[in-house]
């Protein structure tokens, strides 16, 4: 699995993910704290699937359903859905012209390649909006309006409010009635729906205006490993749960010879 992530609808979110920091066209210096913080969402995202994975081969017992493990998953979406808006209001207004078509360009293949191996592993499961392919439409729409931080945070603040305190937001038969006209399979491995995840993307852009990407980081040897996950945030998502899968999937094989 490439998340690790069972959805059945009505259930209807599951967490990940992943981006790097937009490409410009005049490099800018890169945030060693936005890089700390991005890695730090890959650190719990790792943490997370190697549960899983003991799970999946009885290791050990637990539903991804229970209040910690959700929370857990909404901690590792905020962080890495924050940070989308983030990088995207450093990259426009650090810039004079800023480019996204390369980044923009892996996310898209990267996704691809997702929903690929997983159709081609599982077609009755498989991944065709999991939290790359939403990284990769949120992407899209908080460019136009990343430049007004403000404007976006109460935006984004009003969508998690209405999602948290009423049913406006919830269709619970959106799924179903999609699947009636689209031939897509009941369950899937992941599945990230639009709210309230599109919310927390706009609240990004007031990070940078706050100057988050400023704050110090110290030095020391976790920070320099968060950085680097932080750098390599999306080969990293890509490969991670490949390497967990199997190593979980040889021990289990051992211990029943």
């Amino acid at each position: 699995m490439s998340i690790g992530m069972m959805a059945e609808l009505p259930l209807h979110y599951s967490p990940w993910t992943s981006m790097q920091t937009p490409f410009v066209s005049k490099p800018i210096k890169r945030s060693a704290f936005l890089d700390v913080y991005r890695g730090s969402a890959v650190l719990l995202m790792i943490i997370f699937h190697f549960f899983w994975d003991l799970q999946n081969f009885g290791f050990i017992e637990f539903s991804v359903y229970d209040p910690f493990w959700v929370h857990f998953r909404s901690l590792i979406l905020t962080l890495f859905l924050t940070a989308i808006g983030w990088s995207t209001y450093i990259t426009l207004t650090k810039t004079k012209r800023p480019s996204f078509w390369k980044r923009d360009l892996k996310l898209f293949i990267s996704a691809g390649a997702i929903s690929l191996a997983t159709y081609l592993a599982m077609p009755n499961q498989w991944i065709y909006f999991g939290i790359l392919h939403f990284i990769f439409v949120a992407s899209l729409l908080i460019r136009p309006i990343a430049r007004w931080p403000l404007g976006c945070a109460l935006l984004g603040a009003a969508i998690t409010f209405i999602y948290q305190s009423t049913d406006w937001l919830f269709f619970p038969n959106a799924f179903s009635t999609i699947t009636d006209y689209i031939v897509l399979p009941k369950r899937t491995l992941d599945i990230v729906f639009p709210f309230p995840w599109i919310g927390v993307v706009l609240i990004g852009p007031l990070l940078g205006y706050l100057n988050w990407h400023k704050c110090p980081t110290p030095e020391h040897a976790i920070t320099h490993v968060l950085a680097f996950m932080g750098r390599y945030a999306l080969p990293i998502y890509l490969i991670h749960q490949v390497f967990l899968f199997s190593l979980v999937a040889s021990v289990k094989m051992v211990l029943t010879l």
